[in-house]
């Protein structure tokens, strides 16, 4: 099959009817038609028309190593520098077609699926693992360019370092049995973007489970698999309208909590179970931190370059170009891109092959990333908000416009550069990525991608090569080896 068409991605997931809970109702119908879901789905469907469009069709696919069919290049697992940029090269297609506003783009968790395939090696051997699984299901998520929603994220109950679970019924989901078929699952999962609204679930634990094994675990199962539903939260979709909401109605992802009720997961689709130590090593061995990475930084620079856009239309359309504070505050948001480019270009320029052969960016200047754009990105926000100032509220509707008050309109909130219609629609562009639901839920999300900020810095002073340095100085000092 290889890569798909946006149409046969609707159609898809469409066919699958996944078990949607929105707003206390069960989501009826085909998916991609509901107004909170269609315009996400309209934009993600766009994505996979731009990987078989003619002019970009060269520069997004390579043919399947088993079948010469065409496929999506983050399914390529890189072998050289070349390679590496390739993937790179692709996935900022994507990320500027969305402005770097959709977190889930389909080559993040194609990203993820390659890298655990990619150090499957590490799995051979240890107990309850099954490294052959990984790998023939990467195979077949490449053929068929399958979409996927992910979990690690266990019910926030009690996040004291001293708790345990003590419940009759599982909360944070874990296997309750093992059977000839495969293992059965139960409990729940937080934070699955686009929960619902892909082919597959996958499922992995990060960390330790030093009192409950049977919470370690990683497989992926089709979402409307029997005992699988997605509860959602709150939309933050304001409405239809790209005037009024020219975000939050394109770019809604929605997150869900994911309920596991018995679920029978085949052991073909089990890559791993009841092992805490693999899934504490696991994550940390395998290349899944820097290709991660190396996607989200790819995406948070076109997210960066959007925010200076928005910022200098704001300037230009009430001429406050010469304000010096206005100057240093978009400084920032340079300095800001031109340190997320220097940190991929780095990380790229330095990769090396692992000991399976495959080209890994290198870990340090995009886990430099990791901790600096979650600081960055909320002042960028703010920073918009600093220079739209008051008038970043008093913005009328779509509807305003086309009503008998439009005169008023064109009168009384035209701007210096632009007529009262498009200074609006500059101004609820900043409005919707920095003030709407939409937008805080966007601040939310960066600052917390890759998890607690702090514990992020405490990991990168833990794995930074940082004694070099100090023996440096200490030879410096001639002081006594202790």
């Amino acid at each position: 099959m290889g890569a798909i068409s946006g149409r046969a991605y609707l159609d898809r997931i469409d066919r699958l009817n996944n078990e949607i809970w929105l707003d206390g109702k069960k989501v009826e119908g085909p998916i991609s038609h509901h107004p909170v879901f269609k315009g996400l789905l309209q934009e993600k469907a766009a994505l996979y028309d731009l990987q078989l469009a003619p002019e970009h069709k060269p520069y997004m696919t390579y043919p399947s190593p088993d079948s010469g069919d065409p496929i999506g290049l983050s399914y390529m697992q890189p072998k050289s520098k070349e390679n590496l940029i390739i993937r790179r090269k692709m996935m900022e297609l994507w990320a500027k077609k969305t402005f770097g506003m959709m977190g889930r783009s389909p080559d993040y968790l194609n990203t993820v699926l390659m890298s655990f395939a990619s150090s499957a090696g590490f799995l051979e051997g240890k107990e309850n693992c099954f490294p052959q699984n990984l790998v023939a299901f990467y195979k077949l998520a490449r053929e068929n360019d399958l979409s996927f929603t992910h979990t690690f994220i266990s019910p926030q109950i009690n996040r004291s370092q001293l708790y345990i679970e003590n419940s009759n019924e599982p909360i944070a989901l874990k296997v309750v049995d093992v059977l000839d078929g495969g293992i059965v699952v139960k409990g729940a999962r937080l934070l699955a973007t686009q929960g619902g609204l892909t082919d597959e679930v996958l499922v992995f634990s990060v960390g330790r489970f030093l009192f409950n094994e049977d919470e370690a675990f990683a497989f992926s199962i089709p979402s409307n698999t029997n005992g699988v539903k997605f509860i959602c939260r709150d939309t933050f979709t304001g409405g239809t309208s790209r005037f009024d909401h020219p975000l939050s109605s394109r770019y809604e992802e929605m997150d869900c909590l994911v309920v596991f009720d018995h679920v029978l997961v085949p052991w073909d689709r089990v890559f791993y179970f009841n092992n805490g130590e693999v899934a504490e090593q696991f994550i940390k061995q395998s290349c899944f931190h820097a290709f991660a990475k190396h996607q989200v930084i790819t995406r948070q620079i076109a997210k960066t370059e959007f925010v200076l856009g928005i910022a200098q239309l704001l300037i230009d359309t009430i001429n406050i170009g010469e304000y010096q504070h206005i100057q240093e505050k978009v400084s920032e948001i340079i300095v800001g891109l031109e340190t997320m480019r220097a940190l991929q270009e780095k990380a790229e320029n330095s990769a090396s092959p692992d000991q399976y052969g495959i080209m890994r960016p290198d870990i340090n200047p995009l886990n430099v990333a990791s901790v600096l754009f979650p600081k960055m990105y909320p002042r960028f926000t703010e920073i918009l908000q600093i220079i739209g100032a008051s008038g970043m509220i008093t913005l009328p509707t779509e509807n305003a416009f086309n009503s008998s008050i439009r005169k008023d309109l064109d009168l009384y909130l035209q701007g210096a550069t632009r007529s009262a219609e498009d200074r609006v629609k500059v101004f609820r562009l900043a409005w919707d990525v920095t003030m709407s639901s939409f937008g805080t839920r966007e601040t939310q999300y960066e600052r917390y991608f890759f998890g607690d900020p702090v514990r992020l810095a405490g990991n990168l002073y833990k794995d930074f090569p940082i004694q070099p340095y100090a023996d440096a100085v200490s030879d410096y000092l001639q002081l006594k080896k202790r």
